[in-house]
């Protein structure tokens, strides 16, 4: 069955052009975006993916597309159009289209994307023995707490990763701490057996999965701290592992080519990946810890 997008008021064939050539998401990635799991039909955390996108525009001073009630509509018929259960939503907002000038006007159109695919969640073996992630110096610009669709740094980030062998890149600032990772927030368990992610602020995204994943982990009792920490500290940690709309809890087994604790996923990681899977509803096999 062929993809179907929706297009500023059109559902169509998701490779038919569409989009103005002097769109300014084209020509200065000036927009933001959204990704939102949908779990047997329904997608995930709506509300919160609506407020994040909110900040984001704000953020950038570009209107809402539309109501939070009328996009939600179409997210939905998107979704029924694409006939898919276990899928991921991507939703982008651009300024609008007019003559390609550094300078903009406030009364710009919003230009709005909405395409579905289907999920690529972690591999089992992923799931229940971890993946690799290498250290690369964070490159992105300084308002990364935006969703911007401008992801050029993080995207040679991820590409370096994969051709070193490794599932993800663990950014790193010039203090040398690790910010989040090239599509995922980082996370470690501390000596102490303290979770630790990175404060909310300019320096992160804050991602939805995360904000899941720290209810979850106080809900449980588990002692957690937002500080920062350096990539030695990682290293040196008992347990990490990455957080995202696609890749849930992934435990992180080795940095660079340091192996994290034993080597293997720990049991705060485990612990985590069962709260989280069982609170998103998802397939029995994501359920390991519980």
């Amino acid at each position: 069955m062929a993809r179907i997008a929706y297009v500023n008021g059109r559902y169509q064939p998701i490779h038919r052009p569409a989009v103005p050539v002097e769109d300014r998401g084209y020509q200065f990635a000036d927009g933001v975006y959204e990704v939102m799991k949908v779990v047997g039909g329904e997608p995930r955390d709506l509300d919160r993916h609506m407020r994040r996108l909110r900040r984001s525009l704000d953020g950038l001073g570009i209107r809402m597309p539309m109501s939070p009630p009328a996009l939600e509509a179409v997210i939905r018929e998107t979704l029924r159009r694409n006939r898919l259960k276990e899928a991921v939503v991507y939703l982008q907002v651009s300024r609008g289209a007019a003559p390609r000038n550094h300078l903009y006007a406030a009364t710009l159109k919003p230009s709005l994307v909405v395409t579905v695919r289907r999920a690529g969640l972690p591999s089992a073996k992923e799931w229940a023995e971890g993946v690799a992630v290498v250290s690369l110096p964070d490159e992105r610009w300084a308002r990364r707490d935006i969703k911007s669709i401008s992801l050029l740094p993080n995207s040679l980030a991820r590409q370096k990763a994969k051709d070193r062998g490794a599932r993800e890149a663990f950014l790193v600032d010039g203090d040398g701490c690790v910010t989040e990772a090239s599509a995922s927030n980082a996370w470690i368990v501390d000596r102490n057996g303290t979770l630790v992610t990175h404060p909310l602020g300019h320096g992160i995204l804050g991602g939805i999965t995360r904000e899941r994943v720290l209810e979850e982990a106080r809900a449980a009792g588990i002692p957690v701290e937002e500080r920062r920490f350096t990539l030695d500290e990682a290293k040196a940690a008992r347990e990490a592992f990455l957080t995202s709309t696609s890749s849930f809890v992934l435990p992180v087994v080795r940095i660079d080519d340091a192996p994290i604790g034993n080597g293997h996923p720990g049991e705060t990681t485990r612990r985590l990946q069962g709260l989280y899977a069982e609170a998103a509803g998802l397939h029995p096999r994501f359920h390991q810890g519980t």
